[in-house]
């Protein structure tokens, strides 16, 4: 396949940006600032001549860590801005949602990204935002200009874009909770409850869980994400709740992708891919309950069953293809994670039948606004006083 030189799409981008001025997000955890995946990035953010501001959310920071990452990204020639989310006037800007119940629940990157977004927002600087991920060790700037391209084309007609990637290094198959789980509990439910619009409309998606994804100013205002580690499902849930699907895209941004891989947490169910699977499974069911789908524990007994078994004949083709590719697939680890998964299915049901009124979501900026009127202004005057 043929794609474009990176050089050729900055320079249509530097015109598009005109009219059409682009921020990026970037979620991050201080430790990120330690290790080598960031410090490409950076390398690489220096070098692209298209962004009016970068926002970058800061989670688990002290106050001599939050000076050190003020320095750290200080070489960024763009606009930018951070977000320490630990410090004290963000934390007493959470207290007035907290008081007004319109708060993220919990910390995490869901709730990293929900503040970054409404920066964004209170920013008005750009009619088109990007986020990406802080731990991809093979970064370029080529994978974000294919990322904003299609959300900021003006011959185009998406409001947005989803990115994909072969999950594979030069050894082996990655990306074990899509291939796992998400595909093969997908298929499940298919068969269990048809040809349901959210179900073949998630499954059409490349790589559902990708972290890397762009959209028009007005989408961050009205979509409700959750803060946990269902983001990109809630996230792709919501664009097709307020979006036709018309509008709504992906695009291939990298022919090799790498990045920090998570532990697979069998012993611990609020940690790594065990939390993770627990907290998809559970907004899966969440989304499906919402379009008039009615679960009892012997329809969600049904599904773990019929899920374990798929999960098995997806690895037996998943093992055939790396072997062909000449890619290493250990079986026994596989069949370790299928099996948590299918715990973890079973568990998040229960869970949501458990307490199927809790709201999985934070609220949309445009409530937040309506309920605290000048929420922005506050939160620009916050930022500004911690960045000075």
């Amino acid at each position: 396949m043929r794609k474009r030189p990176y050089e050729e799409l900055e320079t249509a981008l530097i015109q598009f940006s005109k009219k059409r001025p682009m921020s990026l997000i970037l979620p991050c955890l201080y430790s990120e600032l330690q290790g080598p995946a960031l410090e490409n990035i950076i390398d690489e953010l220096v070098k692209v001549p298209y962004l009016e501001e970068i926002i970058i959310g800061l989670d688990r920071a002290n106050k001599e860590e939050f000076d050190h990452a003020k320095k750290y990204f200080n070489r960024l020639p763009q606009h930018h801005r951070i977000l320490w989310n630990d410090g004290p006037r963000m934390r007493a800007l959470d207290k007035l949602l907290i008081d007004e119940s319109i708060a993220p629940r919990e910390m995490g990157k869901g709730r990293n990204a929900w503040y970054c977004f409404g920066y964004f927002n209170a920013s008005d600087r750009s009619e088109a935002v990007a986020l990406h991920d802080c731990d991809i060790v093979t970064y370029s700037r080529h994978m974000l200009a294919r990322l904003f391209y299609p959300v900021v084309d003006p011959t185009f007609n998406f409001k947005f874009c989803k990115g994909y990637y072969y999950r594979a290094d030069d050894k082996k198959l990655n990306g074990r909770v899509v291939r796992l789980l998400v595909t093969p509990l997908l298929r499940t439910l298919k068969r269990f409850f048809g040809s349901d619009f959210f179900l073949e409309y998630l499954d059409s998606f490349r790589y559902p869980l990708a972290g890397e994804f762009s959209m028009r100013a007005d989408v961050t205002k009205t979509i409700r994400i959750p803060s946990d580690w269902s983001l990109e499902i809630g996230i792709l849930s919501e664009v097709s709740r307020t979006n036709a699907v018309g509008r709504i895209c992906q695009v291939d941004i990298a022919d090799r992708y790498d990045h920090k891989h998570q532990l697979l947490s069998e012993e611990d169910p609020n940690a790594g891919l065990s939390k993770m699977s627990t907290e998809i499974s559970r907004a899966i069911f969440s989304k499906l309950a919402t379009n008039g789908v009615v679960f009892s524990r012997g329809v969600i007994r049904s599904i773990k069953a019929a899920y374990y078994r798929s999960a098995l004949d997806f690895l037996d083709q998943y093992y055939s293809d790396a072997v062909i590719n000449g890619l290493t697939l250990d079986r026994h680890i596989e069949e370790q994670a299928v099996d948590l998964f299918a715990a973890n299915v079973y568990r998040a049901g229960e869970m949501f039948l458990d307490n199927p009124m809790q709201v999985p979501t934070i609220p949309s900026w445009k409530r937040v606004v309506s309920a605290i009127p000048d929420f922005y202004q506050k939160l620009l005057e916050a930022v500004e006083v911690d960045n000075a």
